[in-house]
């Protein structure tokens, strides 16, 4: 029984999740790639048959499989996705006034945000190679 809610849980969350993708690609706001990232994780979860339709997805496929597989972060993904951050959080650090605890609070999240993007390898293959690193 406990199972079965389990499951059900992550589907819905993997249909939810799949929606907020398909709109993020209408909407410029609303990124898609994490969304849908996130519902594959869910359906991996609850339905393979969703999964599957998604890792053999024309559009998505490749990158689900290349995060699953490597956990690799496309160098375009990367770039849009720390341009949208750097524009979203300024306006609000630059011309709103809040708590500086807050605007600390706030730009810290980002400094991890991006940090954490930048630390995964952005081709297949590259996950345990550092820079540098000569290979024999």
């Amino acid at each position: 029984m406990r199972q079965t809610i389990v499951r059900t849980l992550y589907l819905i969350a993997g249909i939810i999740c799949l929606i907020l993708g398909l709109i993020g690609v209408i909407l410029p706001l609303l990124p898609t790639t994490p969304f849908i990232l996130v519902a594959a994780f869910c359906f991996s979860r609850s339905s393979e048959r969703l999964h599957q339709y998604l890792l053999n997805h024309p559009l998505f496929g490749h990158y689900i499989r290349d995060w699953e597989d490597y956990g690799v972060i496309p160098f375009k993904a990367k770039v849009i996705g720390t341009t949208m951050m750097l524009l979203m959080v300024s306006y609000p650090l630059i011309f709103k006034q809040f708590h500086l605890g807050l605007k600390a609070a706030m730009t810290l999240t980002i400094l991890i945000a991006m940090a954490y993007v930048w630390s995964r390898p952005s081709e297949p293959g590259k996950k345990d190679q550092s820079p540098g690193s000569a290979s024999s």
